[in-house]
């Protein structure tokens, strides 16, 4: 049994204490859903098939359009320093039309000629792992790069992004006036780092473990414990301490019998017992379905097959 004193608590063993904690600490571990992606991640292709692409964010957009500004005016200015070391050869008039052709060429012909070759990448967008698609997930096409370039020329360089901020930001995919205009968004296109392999079962909880009953845990307060062990290397080790205590108090009613153990690892026994015994029901449950399949799936004698 685990025994939990006053003094017990700041060494994290585990309570038998009926008890439920609502401090702010355990609240941070709330209910959280277990995919990785939302609903609002799902995109319908034009098959009608609905796959998982995550928009870029308005931080990440607006990190990835600085980039692209500050590269098009060292362009520019670079240009405009060649073109000004060339203005004795040019009357006033032809460095006046040269500069137009430079603004114009800069800030709407090599966008949309970048964008259309790379496929919706740009300098910035390969720096934040992103790629602009139409809103179907198709690829961009030459007509969206030169409506979204031509609008940013407007939203970004003669409003200094004024514009493109307040779109993005009222937009649920950050979307931009010009993104709205040629129906197209900016799809990340790295994928975030595999989730780390669940805690196995304590070694020393093995034992315990081949009558220990959890099926009485609370799936809510499952989801709890799965939250915490996930993100319990990034607390400070006196919160790791309070948060396992506190949720291994709030697990002790459910579970019988308790192992003497510290709350950590009665946590992580809790949770892989949990999940090992669920993925063995669910094994049976597919076992039973596959040996009963040619029974459902049989004809009545003598009925012909059609189809």
């Amino acid at each position: 049994m685990v025994a939990m004193a006053g003094e017990a608590a700041s060494t994290g063993r585990v309570t038998a204490v009926t008890d439920r904690y609502t401090g702010p600490i355990a609240d941070r571990y709330a209910d959280t859903a277990l995919t990785q992606y939302g609903d609002e991640d799902q995109q319908l292709i034009g098959e009608a098939v609905g796959v998982d692409a995550r928009a870029a964010s308005f931080v990440l957009r607006a990190a990835g359009l600085i980039i692209d500004v500050l590269a098009t005016y060292a362009v520019v200015l670079l240009l405009f320093w060649a073109l000004s070391a060339a203005g004795k050869l040019l009357d006033a008039a032809a460095t006046a039309a040269i500069q137009i052709v430079i603004i114009a060429v800069m800030f709407v012909v090599a966008p949309t000629t970048v964008e259309t070759l790379s496929h919706g990448r740009s300098l910035g967008k390969l720096a934040i792992g992103a790629r602009v698609v139409r809103d179907d997930g198709a690829a961009e096409q030459l007509r969206h790069a030169f409506v979204r370039s031509l609008a940013g020329s407007i939203e970004i360089y003669l409003t200094f992004g004024g514009i493109a901020a307040i779109a993005g930001l009222l937009s649920p995919r950050s979307k931009r006036i010009g993104d709205l205009l040629a129906g197209t968004y900016s799809q990340l296109q790295r994928m975030p780092a595999p989730p780390p392999p669940p805690l196995p079962l304590p070694a020393h909880l093995a034992a315990w473990a081949t009558v220990a009953d959890v099926a009485a845990l609370p799936p809510r307060l499952a989801r709890r414990i799965a939250e915490f062990l996930r993100h319990a290397a990034t607390l400070t080790p006196d919160a790791r301490v309070r948060v396992a205590t506190d949720l291994a108090r709030e697990a002790s009613p459910f579970v019988s019998p308790l192992p003497n153990t510290d709350a950590e690892s009665f946590l992580v026994a809790v949770a892989a017992l949990r999940r090992d015994r669920e993925y063995a029901a669910l094994m049976g449950e597919r076992a039973r379905l596959e040996r009963v399949e040619p029974a459902l799936a049989a004809l009545p004698p003598g009925f012909p097959r059609r189809g």
